[in-house]
C-alpha cells in the first residue's frame, strides 16, 4: 500500500492508497513543532483501528509547502515505517511537466500537485482551482505545460480578516445564503452575501478572464474543502475533486516505481 501525505499550510493530509482506491485518510493540524515520535502514535493508532499493518505499507510519498515539518515527517517515516520516503518535486519524483514561468522553482508543492492529476484527468487546455488557506488558481495548456496562475486569500482567511479588524462584526459561518437575495436585512446576513457572493463573483471573474486570455476552450478542475460547497452555486466547475492534491501524489509514486 501507498501512504501519500500532502502538508499543507492548515492541515496535514495522510491517505492510505490500496491499488488504486483510497482505503483510509486522515487529517491532523499542521504544526511543525511536533516530533516524529508524535505523529508515529497518532499515526500507528489509526492504521490499526483500519486494520491496516504497518508492514502493509511499502512505498511513502510527501508533497510539503511547511518545510519545517519535513524532517519530522521523514523521521516518522524512516523509523517507525522502515521506508525512505519518496519527495513530490524531487529526484525519482520530480514533476514530469514543463514550467514555463519566471521563478520555476517558486511554485508550490500543492499547486505543482493538483496540475499533475488535472492533466491526468481531463484533456486540453485547463484551470485548476484549489479552495485552501489560499485559493490558487492554475493554468495548464493542452501539453500539460504550467503557465501560470493567480494566488488570493481563502474565504475563511478573508473572513478572519473582516472579522479581527472590525469592532462590532460577529463572527459568522461559511455556509451559502439561504435566499438568493444579494441585499441583506440585517448585518450577518450582509457579511455572508458579501463573503459567499463575493467569492463567487471573484472566483467567476477571475476564470472568465483567464479563459480569455488562454484563447482555447479551457475546462475548470476544482479541489479543496469548499469546492463542493461552490459547486452547489455555479455551474463553472466542469470537475470537482477533493481528492486531487492526494491524487497527484499517488501518480508520482507510479511513476517512481516501489
Amino acid at each position: 500500500m501507498l501512504l501519500a501525505i500532502d502538508v499543507g499550510n492548515t492541515n496535514l493530509v495522510f491517505a492510505v492508497f490500496d491499488g488504486d482506491e483510497v482505503r483510509a485518510r486522515w487529517r491532523i493540524a499542521t504544526d511543525p513543532r511536533r516530533t516524529g515520535d508524535e505523529y508515529a502514535v497518532w499515526l500507528l493508532q489509526l492504521l490499526q483501528i483500519e486494520n491496516i499493518s504497518r508492514s502493509d505499507i511499502t512505498q511513502v510519498i510527501f508533497g510539503s509547502v511547511v518545510p519545517r515539518a519535513d524532517h519530522n515527517l521523514t523521521v516518522l517515516i524512516e523509523k517507525y515505517l522502515g521506508l525512505t520516503p519518496l519527495v513530490a518535486g524531487q529526484g525519482a519524483a520530480k514533476w514530469g511537466f514543463e514550467i514555463d514561468v519566471d521563478q520555476p522553482s517558486s511554485l508550490g508543492a500543492d499547486r505543482a500537485l493538483n496540475c499533475v492529476a488535472a492533466h491526468e484527468l481531463v484533456e486540453g487546455d485547463k484551470v485548476v482551482v484549489d479552495f485552501g488557506t489560499a485559493t490558487k488558481f492554475e493554468a495548464l495548456d493542452f501539453n500539460g505545460t504550467y503557465k501560470g496562475g493567480i494566488i488570493t486569500p481563502g474565504i475563511n482567511l478573508s473572513l478572519d480578516a473582516l472579522v479581527g479588524k472590525t469592532a462590532k462584526l460577529p463572527r459568522i459561518a461559511i455556509r451559502a445564503p439561504e435566499s438568493r437575495s444579494v441585499i441583506g436585512r440585517n448585518t450577518e446576513d450582509q457579511m455572508l452575501i458579501g463573503i459567499f457572493w463575493g467569492y463567487v463573483a471573484m472566483m467567476e471573474g477571475l476564470i472568465e478572464r483567464m479563459r480569455a486570455q488562454i484563447g482555447r476552450p479551457a475546462k475548470v478542475v476544482a479541489t479543496g474543502g469548499l469546492a463542493v460547497l461552490f459547486d452547489d452555486h455555479t455551474d463553472i466547475f466542469d470537475v470537482v475533486d477533493a481528492d486531487l492534491t492526494i491524487r497527484g501524489l499517488k501518480i508520482l509514486a507510479d511513476r517512481a516505481g516501489s
